[in-house]
């Protein structure tokens, strides 16, 4: 798959700004980018330039000068492709982007396809599969803990634990398979206990990559937060306060929302993306009849429920919220739920004692006031198991990754299975070289075309 051809693209954001940078990689990037290129204190060739350099001149079209850049020169092997890349920081017209981009396609360069760089880098041995899959997860994170995640990834943490417990399988594989040459003679070249020992270590990890999965997905895609409740109880004015902005329409009137209104933020590092829903109740309005079906959709695709009733008007029939209660606990029994009394500030202490022993673990809050919504977001928070983030260990947030440690995991387990009830070694090795093949996929020893060309095509056009 490797390509021989030079490809380009822009490596910055399209659109207009004060810098832009195009990128070229491949045999020929630097002649090329040279045939267009003239210093500005002397006729320097860029060939001659040593790598990791950057010259100052301009990029011209026979007499007609484009623009001032900056051109900086990576030589192979030392690039992130592995291949001669050049980098020209121009002006961010996007005018003078296409201009320098449309003189390098003349002069022989490709468009580049969406991950073209990465991958070459990839193929070129400058990262694994996993390392590369983290370039695109790094540029899409959007909160401190994806942003970790990645760049621990990206620098092989995850790749480098996978890999040393493949080499370790592949030798007590390679000692099994030499036994089988040897079958006559009944010998054992591989230590069966340091083997079964080998064997439960890679479960143990196995399996707590394979758990890390469930925070590292939400922590990757952020974690949806359905607010419900009945029409006019402060489901608007609590989206505006977690958001501290003025986002939902706030009105007496009840049935004011109508449809969901959505918005994220970043709470202790992990994204949280809050649902604003149509107050549930019985309406004969058409559009509003719609808007509570969608809140019921939006439930459904909710990992956390915030069930917000009106603390006021609720004090004389505690009754009813908790039959209310029961019915969404009954409903969804697999989502956290969150219940939430709000307009506290309107009730008395003997008021708040009464819903506090009424309404088992409520969080008490004035939405409008802002009062207990810190408390609010800091329970959220602790829903999210972060020991792991905190600690720096191995999380798993790409689901390919995680459908190759299940099938590891099962294969593992067969392996084991066998070494138990003293299988013999041939059949063994059938077991051992399926959890290879899926280690291996994982990092990318073992890869198809179709398989690159789908990861890659999720990358942007420039990296």
């Amino acid at each position: 798959m490797i390509q021989q051809d030079t490809i380009v693209a822009l490596a910055t954001a399209s659109g207009s700004g004060a810098i832009a940078v195009i990128r070229l990689s491949g045999n020929d990037a630097i002649t090329i980018a040279d045939n267009s290129f003239r210093s500005v204190t002397s006729n320097k060739s860029l060939i001659d330039q040593k790598t990791h350099t950057i010259h100052l001149g301009h990029i011209v079209d026979g007499e007609k000068v484009i623009d001032e850049v900056l051109v900086s020169i990576f030589k192979n092997p030392n690039s992130y492709t592995g291949e001669n890349i050049v980098e020209v920081s121009c002006h961010g017209s996007s005018y003078i982007q296409q201009e320098i981009i449309q003189l390098f396609l003349r002069k022989g360069c490709r468009m580049a396809d969406a991950g073209e760089f990465t991958l070459r880098a990839f193929l070129n041995g400058k990262l694994d599969l996993s390392q590369a899959e983290a370039v695109a997860d790094l540029i899409a994170s959007d909160n401190e803990a994806s942003h970790q995640i990645a760049m621990q990834q990206m620098r092989g943490g995850f790749s480098s634990e996978i890999a040393k417990l493949r080499e370790e399988l592949m030798n007590f594989a390679s000692l099994i398979e030499l036994e089988l040459d040897f079958s006559e003679e009944d010998v054992e070249f591989a230590d069966r206990t340091q083997f079964k020992a080998l064997i439960d270590r890679i479960v143990f990890v196995l399996k707590r990559l394979i758990d890390s999965f469930a925070v590292g997905n939400v922590i990757k895609n952020g974690i949806p937060v359905a607010i419900v409740g009945e029409p006019n109880v402060g489901k608007s004015t609590l989206l505006n306060a977690l958001l501290n902005e003025e986002r939902a329409i706030v009105s007496d009137i009840a049935g004011t929302t109508r449809d969901t209104i959505e918005d994220e933020i970043s709470i202790g590092g992990i994204g949280f993306r809050f649902i604003d829903t149509a107050g549930i109740r019985e309406t004969q309005d058409v559009v509003e009849s719609i808007g509570i079906k969608k809140t019921f959709e939006k439930i459904e695709q909710a990992q956390v429920v915030i069930y917000l009733f009106d603390s006021e008007s609720s004090i004389t029939n505690l009754n009813l919220v908790k039959v209310e209660i029961e019915k969404i606990k009954n409903k969804y029994p697999q989502k956290p739920l969150k219940i939430i009394a709000n307009k506290i500030d309107k009730l008395s202490d003997a008021q708040v004692a009464l819903i506090k022993s009424e309404v088992a673990n409520v969080h008490l809050i004035s939405a409008k006031s802002n009062l207990g919504v810190d408390e609010l977001t800091d329970a959220l928070l602790n829903l999210i198991n972060t020991g792991g983030l905190r600690n720096n260990q191995t999380i798993v947030t790409n689901s390919r990754h995680y459908d190759a440690l299940l099938k590891a995991f099962e294969e593992i387990q067969k392996v084991k299975y066998g070494l138990d009830s003293g299988l013999s070694g041939d059949l063994m090795a059938i077991d051992i070289r399926q959890v290879l093949f899926h280690f291996g996929e994982i990092t990318g020893e073992i890869t198809t075309d179709d398989l690159l060309g789908n990861i890659f095509a999720n990358f942007c056009i420039g990296k």
